[in-house]
């Protein structure tokens, strides 16, 4: 699966942890990150990744392109819920595009914790059908 990652300042460290945590898990899929968020994951856990431009430099945007071409499988985006973000318009396009998609996505570690449990068990094989 295509697996995209992206975290709010504030949330960086988390998914570093995060990713730490479930490299094993990780490390079978294809990941993509917007760029502080790849940069910073793939130097604590080794993963490979393809990263995108930062996400006020429109990484963001990059991502949602990739999700209107059905390119992304599953997104993890880390929000602060509590900063006022000048980007919020384009975060709201993402979370609308992956609701357009099918594509599930976690916005907190308990979610992302849920979806990737899923995603080592198969639970998630169902948007192969989708697509085909």
């Amino acid at each position: 699966m295509n697996i995209a990652l992206i975290a709010h300042d504030a949330k960086k460290e988390l998914m570093v942890q995060f990713c730490i945590a479930y490299c094993g898990i990780l490390s079978r899929h294809t990941l993509c990150a917007t760029g502080t968020t790849g940069k910073m994951v793939s130097e604590a856990t080794g993963l490979e990744m393809q990263r995108f431009l930062s996400g006020s430099q429109g990484g963001d945007q990059q991502l949602a392109a990739r999700i209107s071409c059905n390119e992304i499988d599953l997104l993890l985006f880390f929000r602060d819920p509590l900063t006022a973000k000048p980007n919020e318009p384009n975060d709201m396009n993402l979370l609308r595009l992956c609701d357009m998609y099918n594509i599930p996505v976690a916005t907190n570690i308990a979610t992302a914790e849920v979806l990737v449990h899923g995603l080592e068990r198969g639970d998630l094989d169902w948007r192969n059908i989708l697509r085909n």
